[in-house]
């Protein structure tokens, strides 16, 4: 993080990839694959494997999907950022 122009990118796409982060280990947390998980929310396999893989932008009524498949709730969080 000592790159500046690393930091920068890194800190503007964290969002993004908190939100594949967070796909990924609840669907893990249930010990689902791809497929169980899209059979559950009729959502295509293919389009989940992009969401995981950062290709394509999830909708929240997506999201919403996706949580109602894995028997959770979806939570979205707006946190102060820290000022120096």
């Amino acid at each position: 993080m000592r790159n500046e122009a690393f930091r920068k990118e890194y800190e503007e796409n964290q969002p993004e990839l908190d939100i594949i982060r967070a796909i990924v280990e609840a669907r893990a947390s249930q010990h689902l694959t791809q497929k169980q998980l899209a059979e559950r929310t009729g959502i295509n396999q293919a389009d989940i494997s992009k969401l995981e893989n950062g290709t394509r932008n999830p909708t929240i009524n997506l999201l919403k999907r996706l949580a109602d498949g894995m028997d959770m709730t979806l939570k979205i969080e707006f946190i102060p950022k820290k000022r120096l």
